[in-house]
């Protein structure tokens, strides 16, 4: 079947990079596995080859009966990603493992990864996506490609890049490279789970002023004096004079509590 540009689709068959994914997700026989995206179902075969329980998500109503034909032991549900209750689909309660896993459209990779850590989180997440979202997600502190998006997900998961796709091993071959990254939700996350969204709107804010030192980006952010931020940074034991883009994540959490403390809500 024809690729369908709208939904993204660039199917992988070599064999052995599914091999190397399904080894990064590290499925024991029975395990439950949630994979995005199946399309012809070539990652899903090595999952269900591994013994795992498999719920596949597939928008395509075409190639849902061509998977529901060909592996006839993996749940399949017809719908959107993005709209669906993923613990509900996969028939996992709250508080059980779930793994996940998928090579997943690039155009929606920052909306997918943000569903897959919402609370309760799985046990390991394995996406194959586009190298530089690769790269900056787990990009370091201080690096080029070190953003909101690192923060955001490295306040709550640990996460490795661990190999690169050529565009040549998928049909059709995409405009860019593509690498697996394997994202491990931490067991006591940084940022609590209530205070997720203020935390994600002040790293972006502040990303925002990237380029200007802490001091200027959290006045523009806050609407404060010099001498109120400057008296809030002190207290996180922050540089004023630091760039947002060399803050790790725990010092993001720490300027979140003493602006928490100080009645600070963002606009």
């Amino acid at each position: 079947m024809r690729a369908r540009k709208r939904f993204g689709q660039h199917f992988l068959h070599h064999r052995s990079y599914l091999e190397r994914i399904v080894d990064a997700l590290a499925p024991a026989p029975g395990d439950q596995v949630l994979e995005i995206g199946p399309g012809q179902g070539a990652l899903t075969e090595v999952l269900v080859e591994r013994g795992a329980r498999v719920t596949a998500i597939e928008k395509d109503r075409d190639l849902v009966p061509l998977v529901s034909t060909r592996l006839p032991d993996v749940r399949l549900v017809e719908d959107d990603a993005l709209e669906l209750d993923w613990r509900a689909a996969a028939g996992v309660a709250p508080g059980d493992p779930l793994l996940i896993a998928g090579n997943i459209p690039y155009n929606i990779t920052t909306p997918l990864l943000d569903k897959a850590l919402t609370p309760p989180r799985p046990t390991r997440i394995v996406f194959l996506v586009q190298r530089e979202v690769a790269d900056r997600l787990a990009a370091p502190a201080g690096s080029e490609a070190y953003g909101a998006l690192s923060v955001g997900v490295q306040a709550v998961a640990r996460v490795e890049k661990l190999f690169t796709i050529p565009a040549g091993a998928f049909h059709p071959p995409p405009n860019v490279h593509s690498a697996v990254v394997r994202i491990t939700p931490l067991p006591s996350p940084l940022v609590r789970d209530d205070q997720v969204t203020v935390f994600r709107r002040l790293v972006v804010g502040l990303f925002g002023f990237r380029r200007k030192q802490l001091l200027r980006g959290l006045r523009e952010l806050t609407g404060w004096p010099a001498d109120r931020a400057g008296q809030v940074l002190a207290r996180a034991a922050l540089d004023p004079a630091l760039r947002p883009e060399t803050i790790d994540p725990g010092g993001f959490i720490r300027l979140l509590t003493v602006l928490i403390d100080e009645a600070w809500t963002p606009g």
